[in-house]
């Protein structure tokens, strides 16, 4: 060795010397460390870069190399990327050579880039220096590989039946980590969730939905829904049941009118059924199929009705999972003789009872106006009630078609009294025609005769008696005549009174009769005589003084 590369020599570990020296006593040189990323995500495909720094406090560490080593799990240490400020880089592990770089090509910030990551990668990465005089220096980062998972939702297609089977599927695989599956139906079911987990550390979820399926739920809806940490919102999809049943059917078309002669009739065959039915059979249970008759898949069309169709129809609808028929039996009847004209024929007879009703109702109006007219009728201002109009004549007056006549038959008032005697006294007799001269008339028990009781002369002025007789006839008149026809009931009242002579209607019988008395007078006998206790007879309407 020349003597100059001696000195050299000694001066480099003089300096190495100092060096140490100064790192073990300077404060605060334990507080040195490696400055990393403490936990890192990353998807697989993509690229990771794991970031190493030296924190030199002092500035009196000499750092000799750095390595980062990779731990899958506890207990397993594997280097994968070498750096030396003499030798360079080096990549000893085959799974991260290629993928594997330095950032910086310096052992102060030797970060590290690994790319085209594979679930497998996940685990520990440590950044570990050799340095002096203090030895190695470490700091560990957390790489935690995160994968969508591949969600699919599908149906399963079954039969109905009686029995809990699973309808409907769905699955978050190669996800980590792992997904939560709901599920959200209308009908009634339940689900079932397994989890598989994968040799690169994905796991897959699976959840199946079961029922007891039945036609009604063929259609219907469930909806799949997965929760998992790498998706930005929930994972949704629907899908539909798919429920498989024999055919069920039924005729349609047959409105109870098949009439002779008619028409363009026809029946339908209506089949539900999954999967569609292969075969529509139409057959008739009295044999083959009417000549009238003619079949176009399901319907059965009539081109005219007549008495061969007078049967029962049977439609026989198949599929994959067996036959089903539905029959129905057709009525012809006679043929209507124009059932177009059948509503004008209607309209006409109804028309014809209005028109008469009409007329009906006129003539009855037209009617009950006139004899209302007619009761309401009073004398004149010139006539009394009680002599009527016109004067007297040969028989002591004029009547009216009304009289009263109060009395009490002779013979038997001679029976109870006595001969010859009246209890009642005289007789009096008013009436709506009388002669113009007396009020009153008074019949004694001889029928042969009469005379007036009171004369309008200077010679037999009235009497205050007379006059308050009079006066209450008059009264009794009028209420007679008052009364109020705007009720029938009130109307039929006034017929039972006073009767009625010339009534358009059914009349209740007048209280008193005619008669013929001694030399053909006229004289009317009251109906309503009461007997009395003592053997008279009176009239319960009269008026006595």
């Amino acid at each position: 060795m020349a003597p100059g590369d001696a000195f050299r020599d000694s001066l480099r570990r003089l300096e190495l010397l100092l060096t140490a020296w100064t790192l073990l006593t300077a404060p605060g040189v334990w507080a040195q460390k490696v400055r990393v990323s403490e936990e890192l995500e990353a998807y697989p495909t993509e690229s990771v870069d794991l970031r190493c720094q030296f924190i030199d406090g002092g500035g009196l560490t000499k750092l000799t190399q750095v390595s980062w080593i990779w731990e899958p799990v506890d207990g397993q240490r594997d280097n994968i990327a070498v750096f030396h400020p003499i030798y360079g880089q080096s990549f000893p592990n085959p799974a991260f050579k290629e993928r594997v770089l330095f950032l910086h090509n310096n052992l102060e910030t030797p970060s590290i880039r690994i790319s085209n990551l594979r679930m497998s990668d996940a685990g520990r990465y440590t950044c570990e220096y050799a340095t002096y005089p203090t030895g190695n220096e470490q700091g560990t980062t957390t790489l935690i590989m995160l994968a969508k998972p591949k969600n699919s939702a599908q149906v399963v297609t079954v039969r109905s039946g009686t029995r809990s089977v699973v309808v409907a599927r769905c699955e978050a695989a190669d996800g980590k980590p792992a997904a939560s599956i709901k599920w959200l139906s209308s009908v009634g079911g339940n689900h079932s969730t397994s989890t598989t987990s994968g040799p690169d550390g994905t796991v897959t979820v699976r959840s199946e939905y079961r029922l007891v399926p039945t036609p009604t739920d063929n259609g219907r809806e469930v909806t799949c829904m997965v929760d998992q940490r790498t998706q930005e919102r929930q994972w949704v999809k629907s899908v539909r049941l798919s429920v498989e049943y024999p055919p069920s059917v039924s005729i349609e078309g047959y409105d109870n009118n098949w009439y002779v002669g008619r028409p363009d009739a026809a029946l339908l065959c209506l089949a539900d059924a999954n999967p569609a039915p292969t075969t529509v059979t139409w057959s008739a249970a009295s044999g083959p199929l009417p000549g009238s008759v003619a079949v176009d898949g399901n319907r059965l069309e009539v081109s005219k009705v007549d008495d061969a169709v007078n049967t029962t129809f049977i439609c026989e609808v198949t599929n994959k999972h067996g036959a089903n028929r539905h029959q129905i039996t057709t009525f012809v009847i006679d043929a209507l003789e124009d059932p177009s004209s059948a509503g004008v024929v209607a309209g006409a007879v109804i028309g014809s009872l209005l028109a008469l009703l009409l007329v009906v109702a006129l003539v009855a109006v037209l009617l009950t106006r006139g004899r209302r007219v007619q009761r309401r009728g009073y004398p004149s201002g010139t006539d009394s009630m009680a002599t009527g109009s016109g004067g007297g004549s040969s028989n002591g007056g004029d009547y009216g078609n009304k009289a009263r006549l109060l009395f009490s038959n002779p013979a038997n008032a001679a029976n109870k009294n006595g001969a010859g005697a009246n209890n009642n006294g005289p007789i009096y007799t008013y009436r709506e025609g009388c002669d113009a001269t007396g009020t009153l008339t008074e019949k004694a028990n001889d029928f042969h005769h009469h005379h007036h009781l009171h004369h309008t002369s200077a010679v037999n002025p009235p009497t205050t008696h007379d006059i308050l007789l009079s006066g209450e006839l008059e009264a009794a008149k009028r209420r007679k005549f008052d009364m109020d026809d705007s009720t029938e009931e009130e109307e039929e009242r006034y017929d039972r009174f006073g009767g009625v002579g010339g009534g358009g209607g059914t009349m209740l019988p007048p209280p008193y009769h005619a008669h013929r008395g001694h030399g053909g007078e006229e004289m009317y006998l009251d109906d309503d005589m009461e007997s009395q206790r003592d053997g008279s007879v009176i009239s319960r309407t009269a008026i006595y003084v």
